[in-house]
């Protein structure tokens, strides 16, 4: 990866990708803010649903991200915790009538942080909801997806890109991959794609 990205590089496009996360629910909250300001009381239960709405995502997402992309801490040494953080930010991704159901069994801490950020590059190509499981066994993670719906082909083909060594435009939407691929790298992993009757990411020892 370093060919490709330098390190001032792979932190402005993870940068870049959580704040196109969170930028839609921090303008709900002003937008909310604001209407409280002019002190019309018709909106004010539109208001509470909006500030419960947005303050929640924003909540699930922050700790997803503080877990996948910040410094070590200790809440990545529990498996149930990460599977929690997890599990919300997927309920933020996911919508009410397409939902992204998250099938979590790690016992591995060591495999966390590498789990957290394989279900964001799999809820990534997931367009109508579905199924992320995750599985370790000893050295080797396994996550996959499942959708009733045909996955982005688009997302699909440019993961395997930046896996190949290329870098598609957009790429901050991608900030995830090149993570996750310099991470591996650093711990002297590898990651293979499943594209054949599901979508999924393996990382296992070199």
């Amino acid at each position: 990866m370093n060919n490709i990205l330098s390190e001032t590089e792979l932190a402005e496009l993870i940068c870049t990708r959580i704040s196109h996360d969170v930028i839609g629910n921090v303008g709900a909250v002003a937008n909310a803010v604001e209407l409280l300001e002019e002190g019309d009381m018709d909106f004010l239960d539109d208001i509470r649903s909006i500030l419960k709405i947005s303050s929640s995502v924003l909540s699930a997402r922050l700790k997803f991200f503080r877990l996948a992309f910040g410094l070590t801490n200790a809440n990545l040494d529990s498996c149930e915790g990460v599977r929690a953080a997890t599990e919300a930010y997927l309920q933020t991704v996911g919508s009410k009538n397409h939902p992204l159901a998250l099938d979590f069994s790690l016992e591995n801490s060591g495999f966390c942080r590498q789990a957290m950020i394989a279900v964001m590059i799999a809820a990534d190509t997931m367009v109508k909801g579905g199924t992320i499981e995750v599985r370790d066994a000893g050295i080797k993670l396994a996550v996959v997806c499942s959708s009733p719906a045909p996955l982005s082909a688009e997302k699909i083909s440019n993961i395997k890109a930046i896996i190949s060594g290329e870098r598609p435009e957009n790429a901050a939407q991608y900030a995830p991959v090149f993570y996750l691929a310099s991470l591996l790298a650093q711990k002297e992993q590898v990651l293979k794609i499943i594209d054949e009757q599901a979508f999924g990411l393996v990382i296992e020892q070199r």
